[in-house]
């Protein structure tokens, strides 16, 4: 592992499945109010804008981030498998993204480079798929690329709609399908010394009680919660607050409380060679420990 020099920390609030469509207006409300009075250098948005791409929902989606953007704020977006078409078959597979390139971001894979941090979106919706994800070749590609021309001091952090690895959904503990060519995308994770991955799709967030982040290796896998859809699994509606620095992350819950959000659950993490130390924490939960066996 490369020796870091000392860099200026980063802060990123760390948003996903917003589902625009099936969400709730007063919590959308008070994420708004939340992220106007936050002092963050980054917000990440990591899939799932809408219900059922439907063109209303991305106009809701469009002018939320219109708000958000005028308040002052960076944001890096990639698209989830709900920006996708479901019913409108030929639009599913003629012209899948296009509503999402419209009203969202053109880019599909974006890339922002902060003060001592570079992020990496990469979009592993398909029209193939109803749920699942996947890293392509070209893809891959791209995030060596990308990476391999950063500053190697910085800490890199790799966003995806759907997780890597198999995590857990809410439905009776089950884990969920980790994205297709896994092994080939974290062998890139591993060969590219990425610090943090950071996904969605399964609606739980990373927190002390789930213990939804581990470290793996090198990476610390890092999971946010829907942060304004009705469509829960056990959980409320969150996001992830991460604060960065060499060899140190911080990631804090952000939960909503039914009136507002609050600092809930807050984890530290330290890098020691080629793994994460969760400092003065509770250890991961069987079925985590489960996962990363």
């Amino acid at each position: 592992m490369a020796e870091r020099r000392s860099l200026a920390m980063a802060t990123l609030l760390h948003l996903s499945d917003l589902h625009f469509g099936a969400h709730d207006p007063a919590i959308v409300e008070a994420l708004e109010r939340h992220i106007d009075e936050a002092k963050v250098d980054l917000i990440v948005i990591s899939g799932d804008f809408t219900q059922r791409a439907k063109k209303a929902e991305f106009e809701e989606a469009c002018a939320f981030l219109t708000r958000v953007r005028e308040s002052g704020h960076q944001v890096l977006a990639i698209p989830g498998n709900h920006d996708i078409p479901l019913y409108d078959v030929l639009r599913r597979f003629l012209s899948p993204l296009t509503r999402y390139r419209k009203y969202i971001d053109e880019t599909l894979c974006p890339f922002h480079e902060l003060d001592g941090v570079s992020v990496l979106g990469i979009n592993t919706a398909r029209s193939a798929t109803f749920k699942g994800g996947s890293i392509s070749h070209e893809q891959r590609d791209l995030i060596r690329d990308t990476f391999s021309k950063t500053d190697t001091a910085k800490v890199r952090v790799l966003v995806t709609h759907h997780p890597l690895f198999a995590l857990p959904t809410g439905d009776g503990g089950e884990l969920g399908a980790p994205v297709d060519h896994q092994d080939e995308a974290l062998s890139e994770v591993a060969e590219l010394g990425i610090d943090l991955l950071l996904a969605g799709h399964n609606h739980l967030a990373s927190s002390s009680a789930n213990a939804l982040v581990h470290g793996s290796g090198r990476a610390l896998v890092v999971q946010a919660g829907t942060a304004t859809s009705t469509r829960v699994r056990g959980q409320g509606q969150s996001f992830n607050r991460i604060e960065i620095e060499p060899g140190k992350v911080r990631v804090t819950i952000e939960q909503w409380s039914g009136t507002r959000f609050e600092t809930g659950d807050s984890q530290c993490f330290v890098q020691r060679g080629e793994h994460w130390d969760l400092v003065g924490g509770p250890e991961a939960t069987p079925v985590l420990e489960k996962v990363a066996q």
